[in-house]
């Protein structure tokens, strides 16, 4: 009875620690399958972003060009037209006529100098070409800058995508061995379960045996001095009988 007793305390503590590791090791699958969830969402929105930023980045160039084309074209235009002007105004055939067209214009534009000699048209003309160049510059700086910042973008995306898979995996992994060691934990607990539930057995039936000595104690005591003293009785015949 003594050793069965330590040793169902010695798997009671151990089935003790079992569940108390199982319970554990539940609570880390679960954290895991929560934060590689997380991650694959994230990568979702990341990839969704990207895609988004590249929508948006050719929607702007498209804007760029058509608006450099625009102001090429304009400044195409208009340098041909001023080469014909200034050459009109050189042969002096078009004074009289620039003089009525020193009016103010109906759209106004950036102040221009009105060269000694020269029309006012032709500054106008000159102005508007300086006007269109520097839109052009700064659309272009503004599609430098939107470019880069975009390419930006999309690198860190894709870091953050890469460092996001290297978690996942190193999470399944993690997952993966808690899963075995549960398994193992599990059919250990199993086991031990199955060992108490025989030592429970064992102890009934010890518990019985001893009930069973100590309620038949006396007629065991009584029969075993009947049987001594039949021996002893025995013994005297056999010692008379000698005798004679």
């Amino acid at each position: 009875l003594k050793e069965n007793d330590r040793t169902t305390y010695e798997k009671t503590e151990l089935k003790k620690d079992l569940e108390t590791k199982i319970a554990q090791l539940e609570a880390l699958i679960e954290q895991l399958a929560e934060e590689i969830a997380a991650a694959k969402d994230q990568i979702d929105k990341t990839e969704v972003e990207i895609k988004k930023a590249s929508q948006t980045r050719e929607e702007e160039n498209k804007e760029f060009q058509s608006v450099v084309a625009d102001q090429r074209a304009t400044q195409a235009i208009l340098n041909k037209a001023l080469m014909k002007l200034k050459d009109f105004y050189h042969k002096g055939i078009g004074k009289e006529v620039f003089a009525q067209a020193a009016q103010e214009p109906p759209v106004k534009f950036n102040s221009y100098n009105n060269n000694a000699g020269s029309s006012p048209v032709i500054g106008l003309i000159e102005q508007i070409i300086e006007d269109s160049k520097a839109l052009e510059a700064e659309t272009t700086a503004g599609e430098t800058q939107a470019q880069a910042d975009y390419q930006q973008f999309v690198k860190d995306g894709n870091n953050l995508i890469k460092d996001l898979q290297a978690a996942i995996a190193s999470k399944l992994k993690a997952s993966a061995s808690a899963d075995a060691d549960k398994a193992q934990a599990s059919a250990s607990h199993e086991s031990t379960v199955g060992e108490l539930e025989e030592l429970e057995q064992v102890q009934a039936d010890l518990h019985a045996e001893c009930d069973f000595v100590l309620k038949n104690f006396d007629v065991r005591q009584k029969a075993r001095l009947q049987e001594i003293e039949a021996i002893q009785k025995g013994k005297a015949i056999l010692s008379g009988s000698n005798a004679k």
